[in-house]
């Protein structure tokens, strides 16, 4: 054998043994990892069951035995939601089967459903779109600097593994802004050198009545006492928006990657025990709105909510709802009601200026009586009344009316002689401040037997970090609602923490829908039938049900306590924590 023949039977040689050894470290890995048991596990399976999409089957096959995915990278951006408000929607980015994928995204705004983030309860707007677009800026700098990377790595479906990381995220900038705050408290302290002005909100005597007229209450009411002053709202960080839509973007995530519906994931975080049957919250649908921003001088019901009967399915619900609107419209257009133009308000209802509330009620009757609808047996109505941004308190009254103003007390006697005028209407929702105790009580003793009184800016939802408020007296219901610093966990505790609950919808995807159907919610109100925004929301609600329907999972409505059979529990002086109308 010639030299160059040795040399190169030794490099073969060689190369044989590495590619042996190459082979050994191979099988050894594939036996540790038990794949060749697992292929010829799925092989024999596969050649009985004769698939028509083999590679198909096989797929799905090894798909159910890869890694968890985990959470690589959460993204946000602004956008603008239906109403051409500004928006933050983020982005879940997980590995999935050694591949980056976008997942799911969610879409939150800020507050425009009913209570405005950094609105005074004496009404001064102290929000604007530069504070928007500043709280978007930076929840957006959160997300990318912050949260996601402290999230990267972690299992979508550990939903409070990951809301506790939000909690304490946002705690820690929370306890940064008030330390900020109280600093240039201190620095204005030291640099004043007049006295301290006092406070707008301060305890004033209700002024005596104008000789003219205008305030037209009873004797007994009008004795001046002192008004007791607006609570400070309690302070909305900006950026906050940052925590609730990166954990609800986490939980749509989750219900994704289990291949279940989000209201079922939502189920399963609140009832450890699965559970086939479920219950749809009643719908309350905005029909008309008669409140200060209306052209006549109503200002009182800035809604009127209809509240059907159990027994009827959502889709009934919505066409009951557009045809009594369509009603309300054709008799308005006839020369029976002296109202201003008709208009749409932002919560997708119709808008009507009238000079007093009987004039919206007796169209509310009408337009029913017209349809022959049950009005005040199957069919009920709600009045929101938002006292809140009705106080004048320079006059130490609410102004009702356009140059009207009432007592606390003399308020009280409007909403008897309206209830009882009226007995369809069932509830009122925020009939004064919060901070009128002695009126709310002495209003749930008058109508407590055929009305109940439910709490929206008069619940005022603390944060974690603060001491719980009580609700003010004769309560038997409050509305909430997913605000822009409550993780998904804080929700599902809050609701839970009520006997008997709302959700309202604010700006946003339908996720709200699957949140008030997964979390049992008793109602929920997703405004008027305009706006496709808000229609989405209820076609949601829509489809759930049909869903539900199909898979017979669908509960039995009757088993919901209607808000009449409230009485009995109020009158024995219960209150709020004792009365339960949630879905069972």
């Amino acid at each position: 054998m010639s030299y160059k023949g040795f040399v190169s039977h030794s490099r073969v040689s060689k190369e044989d043994q590495e590619f042996y050894h190459l082979k050994n470290k191979a099988a050894e890995y594939y036996r540790s990892n038990g794949v060749p048991q697992k292929i010829e596990s799925v092989l024999n399976e596969m050649f009985w069951q004769k698939p028509d999409d083999i590679y198909g089957y096989l797929a799905n096959y090894f798909s159910r035995l890869s890694c968890t995915p985990v959470i690589s990278k959460i993204t946000g951006r602004q956008v603008f939601n239906g109403r051409g408000l500004t928006a933050v929607q983020t982005e879940v980015h997980c590995i999935i089967r050694n591949e980056e994928k976008m997942v799911c995204s969610a879409v939150m705004g800020g507050p425009c459903d009913g209570l405005a983030d950094g609105t005074a309860e004496s009404g001064e707007a102290v929000s604007n779109s530069d504070q928007q677009h500043l709280s978007n800026t930076t929840a957006l700098k959160w997300i990318r600097e912050h949260l996601s990377p402290m999230l990267q790595g972690f299992n979508p479906t550990d939903q409070n593994s990951v809301d506790k990381i939000l909690r304490d995220f946002f705690m820690a900038r929370y306890l940064e802004h008030k330390d900020s705050l109280n600093r240039e408290k201190e620095e204005e302290l030291s640099d004043e050198t007049v006295s301290e002005a006092l406070p707008q909100a301060t305890p004033t005597l209700a002024p005596a009545k104008d000789k003219k007229g205008g305030d037209k209450g009873k004797k007994g009411n009008s004795t001046e006492r002192l008004l007791p002053p607006a609570e400070p709202p309690e302070p909305r960080l900006p950026g906050a928006t940052a925590v609730a839509v990166v954990s609800l973007v986490v939980a749509k995530t989750a219900a994704g990657l289990l291949g279940a519906p989000l209201y079922r994931h939502i189920t399963s975080l609140r009832v450890l025990q699965a559970q086939n049957e479920m219950h749809l919250p009643v719908p309350m649908i905005t029909i008309l709105s008669c409140g200060k921003n209306s052209v006549g001088k109503l200002n009182l019901l800035e809604e009127v909510i209809l509240m059907p009967s159990l027994s009827q399915s959502v889709r009934e619900v919505i066409g009951m709802g557009l045809e009594l609107q369509c009603e309300m419209r054709r008799v308005l257009n006839g020369s029976a009601y002296k109202a201003g133009p008709i208009g749409v308000s932002d919560e997708g209802a119709l808008q009507v200026g009238f000079e007093h509330p009987e004039q919206a009620l007796d169209l509310v009757t009408e337009a029913c009586a017209n349809l022959a609808l049950p009005l005040g047996s199957d069919l009920r109505l709600a009045i929101n009344c938002a006292a809140h941004g009705l106080m004048d308190y320079s006059r130490g009254k609410y102004e009702v009316m356009s140059g009207c103003h009432k007592s606390p007390d003399e308020l009280v006697d409007m909403y008897e002689g309206l209830i009882n005028k009226y007995p369809a209407i069932k509830s009122l929702i925020d009939p004064f401040r919060k901070e009128d105790v002695d009126q709310w009580e002495r209003l749930a003793s008058v109508i407590g037997q055929t009305c109940c009184l439910i709490a929206d800016a008069a619940f005022n939802l603390c944060p974690r970090w603060s001491d719980a408020k009580p609700l003010p007296p004769g309560v038997t219901g409050v509305i909430n609602r997913h605000h822009n610093d409550m993780t998904i966990s804080d929700l599902i505790q809050s609701i839970a923490e009520q006997k008997e609950t709302m959700l309202a919808a604010g700006c946003g995807d339908t996720s709200i829908v699957d949140l008030a159907v997964g979390s049992g919610v008793s109602f929920l109100k997703l405004g008027g039938l305009r706006g496709g925004e808000r229609m989405d929301k209820y076609n949601r609600l829509m489809a759930i049900e049909e869903e539900l329907e199909q898979e017979g999972n669908l509960g039995a409505r009757e088993k919901k306590q209607p808000l009449s059979d409230l009485s009995e529990a109020f009158n024995s002086g219960s209150g709020c924590d004792s009365v339960t109308i949630t879905t069972k």
